[in-house]
């Protein structure tokens, strides 16, 4: 995983709030739309958090349309906010570990954390039922 890859799911507050904004609106917005949400959101700060979340690619440019009289690009996320937690968190755990990701060492690991044996041994169970059933999707 490279040091860019990471960089793409570290957000500054102003990030999250603009992909929370998007995140949370059945539509494409325009920039304006998107300051309209809140006060304290200019639109040179919204603009300028856009250009940064275009070039992670976590959002893109939707459509061309008109804002008022003027024509203005709108913008949509590029994957829903589940899909960008556990994306976050497979950069997080390569960087973490110093390994490429796996699913087996991701599971091992979590499973290392928890403390309590009947707990465990519940969710071991949940887990093997999870594995069975994609297992028989795949085959």
């Amino acid at each position: 995983m490279t040091t860019e890859s990471i960089d793409k799911y570290r957000l500054t507050n102003r990030e999250k709030d603009i992909l929370d904004i998007l995140w949370e609106s059945p539509e494409a917005l325009v920039a304006s739309e998107i300051t309209a949400t809140r006060d304290d959101l200019s639109i040179n700060t919204v603009q300028a958090v856009l250009k940064k979340l275009l070039q992670k690619e976590l959002i893109q440019i939707d459509e061309i349309v008109y804002s008022g009289t003027v024509l203005s690009r709108s913008y949509k996320p590029t994957l829903s906010p589940e899909r960008f937690e556990i994306q976050r968190f497979i950069s997080y755990y390569a960087k973490a570990s110093g390994q490429p990701y796996s699913l087996s060492g991701a599971v091992a690991a979590l499973m290392a954390e928890e403390e309590d044996t009947s707990i465990l041994l519940d969710e071991i169970k949940k887990t093997e039922a999870i594995l069975a059933s994609r297992k028989k999707e795949l085959s």
